[in-house]
């Protein structure tokens, strides 16, 4: 198998119909070549809308050794209160910028945290510190393969999982090595505690920004039925979409292979019953599959597309990386917390995408979908929620397969029905495109990985948890649970 990279505008055929002649269209590029739009010249390019400002930011703080005044962790179950203080790193309470998610990251990637890392922030509305919160430190195997370009390319950190905080205007945060850890270099118990933590270490305070405004759009044509011009006229900065208002570029070349289940631009999918979804097969298949194949399909959910959660488009790599097929889906569960509101999950989606490429060097978010506690569906990584788009979800089970990922944190607590129907009504959808049964077993071939070989084929549910493919929590031990009754829920939606 191969992964092979698609560039921006133009990616589907039924793209180019949808759009005003003045928008230019690259053509389709190779592994090798990436081939941007070029803006059309004349009238219409005159006068562009400026489009939507990138929003967010990352604050990244180094963490150091504590001492024995900033250790005030006596109080903490598992925590030492030892004068053994350098294998302790953190910061200790200070007044930082807003933020709303936080994660510790460092440099080698390959370097396991063995320990327990926890922080406490103070709300930005009431003051108050919260308790000291944990954060799940194993978090590697959400990643690419071992051998893939987004891996090997120098830019890949070691990183927890990120936590969401709500807005927060103080931070405090410590790391302590478990006892008797081995540091990656295979150091005896008893060398110096330093060497037990990953070198490098830094907190990361993720404002996730406002949410874009977004305007109506025309469904025949993809223009923008009204309202004032997107983003303040005296921007100027960013390229514009000729002949796509309020559309940059990058969010232009975002939208388009979503082209023609939705217009250019669109900040959702709409849902479609059972038949009509017979539509999507045929776009997925390029024109190889017929409407009187009448494949098992189930109805396609709505779906929030990245411009409806307000993706920064510059933030990620440009083009786009496809698999072959979609054989597999995968569920995970973020470990970002249970504490949003269903209003927060676009900024808790945002928080992650700028966490997966800004904190921890990935091309762009790694899951091929989201789906919040309310059960709305989002779409995921770029490239088109119809398209095999090559996730960085289940280390070494990322081809032919896609990841979707509950948000929240499910080991204990219960996933919500409402989510739990969501991740059955996706992949009813997604699945029955490429033709997979929710109630049968696949062969994918392992990338590498703590559980299978590199190279090694592995029978697998179509409808798996993280943790089939990965010795790993994920997706917690509660939504493991349920993916039994989602495979039968998502074959009868299928009509099996």
């Amino acid at each position: 198998m191969r992964g092979f990279l698609a560039s921006s505008i133009g990616v589907a055929t039924a793209a180019a119909l949808s759009l005003p002649l003045a928008v230019a269209l690259p053509v389709v590029a190779t592994a090798s070549t990436v081939t941007t739009a070029v803006p059309a010249t004349g009238a219409a390019a005159a006068a562009p809308v400026v489009p939507d400002a990138p929003a967010g930011s990352t604050r990244s703080l180094p963490l150091v050794p504590l001492t024995s005044a900033d250790h005030r962790d006596s109080d903490v179950p598992g925590m030492s209160a030892s004068p053994r203080l350098p294998e302790t790193e953190g910061l200790p309470a200070r007044d930082v910028a807003t933020f709303s998610m936080v994660g510790v990251v460092w440099d080698d990637a390959a370097a396991p945290l063995s320990g327990r890392v926890q922080v406490r922030t103070r709300s930005a509305a009431t003051a108050t510190w919260s308790g000291w919160q944990d954060i799940e430190t194993h978090n590697g195997e959400h990643a690419a393969d071992p051998d893939a370009a987004e891996r090997t390319g120098g830019r890949v950190r070691g990183s927890t999982a990120p936590l969401w905080v709500g807005a927060s205007d103080g931070v405090e945060v410590r790391v302590q090595a478990e006892p008797g850890a081995r540091d990656r270099t295979g150091a005896a118990p008893g060398t110096p505690a330093t060497t037990r933590l990953p070198t490098g270490m830094r907190i990361e305070l993720v404002d996730p920004g406002a949410a874009p405004r977004t305007v109506p759009v025309d469904a025949k044509n993809g223009a923008e039925t009204g309202g004032a011009p997107a983003g303040p006229p005296e921007d100027d900065k960013g390229e514009t979409a000729v002949g796509a208002p309020g559309l940059s570029m990058e969010m232009a070349e975002s939208s388009a292979p979503n082209v023609p289940l939705a217009p250019l631009g669109a900040s959702e999918i709409t849902e479609l019953n059972k038949a009509d979804s017979t539509a999507d097969a045929i776009l997925a298949s390029e024109g190889s599959l017929s409407p009187a194949a009448r494949p098992y399909i189930g109805p396609r959910p709505r779906i929030v597309t990245r411009r409806g959660w307000g993706a920064d488009e510059n933030l990620r790599e440009r083009g786009f990386v496809y698999t072959n097929t979609v054989k597999a889906a995968f569920v995970h569960h973020t470990a970002s917390g249970n504490g949003y509101a269903c209003g927060d999950a676009p900024a808790v989606l945002r928080s992650l995408y700028r966490y997966h490429v800004v904190s921890e060097g990935w091309r762009d978010i790694g899951y091929n979908f989201a789906v919040d506690k309310c059960g709305t569906v989002y779409e995921g990584r770029a490239g088109g929620v119809a398209k095999p788009v090559l996730g960085a979800h289940t280390m070494g089970f990322n081809t032919d397969s896609m990841g979707i990922a509950v948000i929240g944190t499910f080991s204990n607590a219960q996933p919500p029905a409402a989510a739990v129907n969501a991740v059955a009504r996706l992949t009813a959808w997604k699945l029955g495109l490429f033709g997979a049964n929710p109630l049968s077993k696949t062969t994918l071939r392992s990338g590498g990985g703590n559980l299978y070989a590199k190279g090694r084929n592995v029978r697998m549910n179509v409808i798996s948890g993280h943790r089939d493919g990965f010795a790993t929590e994920c997706p917690g031990r509660q939504l493991y649970g349920k993916l039994p009754t989602t495979r039968t829920s998502s074959a009868h939606l299928q009509g099996r």
